[in-house]
């Protein structure tokens, strides 16, 4: 159960330094395709905006994020979201806040008329892929060996949750 004293709220544009930072401290080769962005790099550009961000604050202090966003601009797909970013400090893990922002993102996008939420998750990744099967998702497909990852071949795992039932 997350702490009492978890606050689960929007991102704002002021938030993006110390989200920066989390960003940062949280990557690792387990969780990441890319290399880890330079220190002072932001995390707000033209495709990833405020509004894409939940923020898990504690003692006021951002201590997690999950980004969700429309997948595709298309009309045909407007009723799906993806997660395309969760990440929760280190110092505060196996409290329940990555589940905390996983729910709170699926009750925004069921708010908003989506009909189910997908992410893609790193087939090593066991601990998201934990986190995620406690929360509903279900694997749909995967991409065998998609990535080279500090020399290993590594799955891309396709997940998804119904937000109708």
């Amino acid at each position: 159960m997350p702490d009492e004293d978890l606050i689960i709220r929007p991102a704002q544009p002021e938030d993006e330094k110390e989200l920066s930072e989390l960003n940062r401290a949280a990557w690792s080769w387990l969780s990441e395709v890319a290399p880890q962005p330079p220190e002072g790099d932001g995390v707000f550009d033209e495709r990833h905006t405020p509004d894409q961000f939940t923020l898990a604050l504690l003692d006021g202090r951002i201590v997690g994020y999950i980004r969700v966003v429309r997948p595709t601009p298309l009309v045909s797909n407007q009723h799906v979201r993806q997660i395309q970013g969760l990440a929760v400090d280190a110092s505060v893990r196996g409290r329940g806040l990555g589940r905390a922002l996983v729910e709170a993102a699926c009750t925004a996008a069921r708010e908003q008329g989506a009909r189910r939420i997908t992410l893609r998750v790193l087939g090593h990744n066991a601990p998201a892929r934990r986190l995620y099967e406690a929360c509903g998702f279900v694997v749909e497909g995967s991409l065998t060996e998609e990535f080279l990852i500090d020399g290993q071949y590594v799955d891309d795992i396709w997940m998804a949750r119904s937000l109708t039932a």
